[in-house]
């Protein structure tokens, strides 16, 4: 089942860096209580991920911030360390990100938003979408069509939206 607005998301354990190496984050917790956005990419270092998703949200985070959103998290079928140096490369962790890892697709699978693009080489990913989520539920949101294209997810249209 593809996760819908008015679903509560499914707790999940994703991976962030920290300080002493890979640190597990339970997505109920995260999001208890909080407004959190919730974008996803293909994959880290991915043209369109990597030159128009994440860019559009390190513009925008002061307009989510302003709109009393709490937290930004990226999340990719990536490990952590390659979401960490991802999150310098682009800017996203400076901006105040939170890249985050789903390795084993658990969390991408639970809500329905996994693929493969066997000719790039992607098994296994999430589709490319963002939501606004109030307290654990979807309130907002947009998926795209094509995983190349980054229109309807991107962070000026999220923000355009609520």
């Amino acid at each position: 089942m593809t996760i819908s607005k008015g679903d509560k998301l499914p707790d999940a354990t994703l991976l962030q860096l920290g300080a002493d190496g890979p640190e597990s984050v339970s997505l109920a917790e995260r999001l208890a209580g909080r407004k959190v956005v919730i974008f996803a990419v293909p994959g880290a270092y991915t043209p369109t991920c990597h030159s128009a998703h994440v860019p559009s949200f390190v513009r925008t985070k002061a307009q989510f911030d302003a709109k009393g959103v709490d937290e930004i998290i990226c999340v990719s079928v990536n490990d952590p360390f390659v979401m960490k140096n991802w999150g310098e490369a682009t800017g996203a962790n400076e901006a105040g990100l939170s890249m985050m890892s789903d390795p084993q697709s658990a969390f991408t699978k639970a809500i329905g938003m996994e693929f493969d693009a066997p000719p790039a080489g992607l098994y296994g990913r999430s589709k490319r979408y963002a939501m606004l989520v109030e307290d654990g539920t979807v309130s907002l949101l947009h998926a795209e069509e094509s995983p190349g294209t980054c229109e309807v997810t991107a962070g000026e249209s999220l923000l355009a939206a609520m």
